[in-house]
């Protein structure tokens, strides 16, 4: 049995669940998301409350899954999602232009990349010269799999410190030459 499968979703105000066969529409205030769930697993509304359970024993891997990912739609409807990234180093730069972030990360050339039109993309700067970009988005996965591709454009250089992550994320510097002394 699954302890997450068995946890009731509650569905705010506002927020519309049509089920279609395996087909799980959302519809809320911000917009409208759309999901094809596997065959065996059961959606049902009752009232302001969605419960989620699988046909035999052999799907129970997938319970909990489809309950996460429709509290995700859920969630994404109502208030949405965001990523803070962090773009650390002398001379590293992003700018943003129209839907594409133009980024400076020590090549010879600039790296020009789309924003989607379902993400919600600003840029700013902190004190320190670090530019942070901010991505708001609906679709939990999406925009998850988006952020993992900004912060693939430059992987982390643990010596000097230059890098694209996750902002609060820790990355331990090494001490390199001189340390060995």
């Amino acid at each position: 049995m699954s302890k997450i499968g068995k946890k009731v979703i509650e569905i705010p105000a506002g927020v519309e669940l049509h089920i279609n066969g395996s087909t799980v529409d959302v519809k809320g205030p911000k917009w409208q998301l759309s999901h094809t769930f596997v065959k065996g697993v059961i959606i049902k509304v009752e009232g302001t409350q969605a419960i989620t359970a699988v046909e035999n024993e052999d799907q129970w891997n997938l319970w909990g899954l489809s309950r996460t990912l429709l509290a995700n739609m859920i969630e994404g409807v109502t208030h949405g999602y965001e990523k803070k990234l962090l773009v650390m180093g002398v001379g590293y730069a992003v700018k943003m232009e129209g839907k594409k972030f133009t980024f400076s990360l020590g090549f010879s050339h600039k790296v020009p990349f789309d924003i989607p039109q379902s993400i919600e993309a600003k840029v700013e700067q902190d004190a320190k010269g670090n530019h942070i970009i901010t991505l708001n988005g609906i679709d939990k996965q999406y925009l998850g799999e988006y952020a993992a591709k900004v912060k693939a454009l430059k992987k982390p250089e643990p010596y000097k410190g230059k890098w694209i992550r996750y902002f609060g994320e820790q990355i331990k510097l090494k001490a390199g030459k001189a340390a060995k002394k």
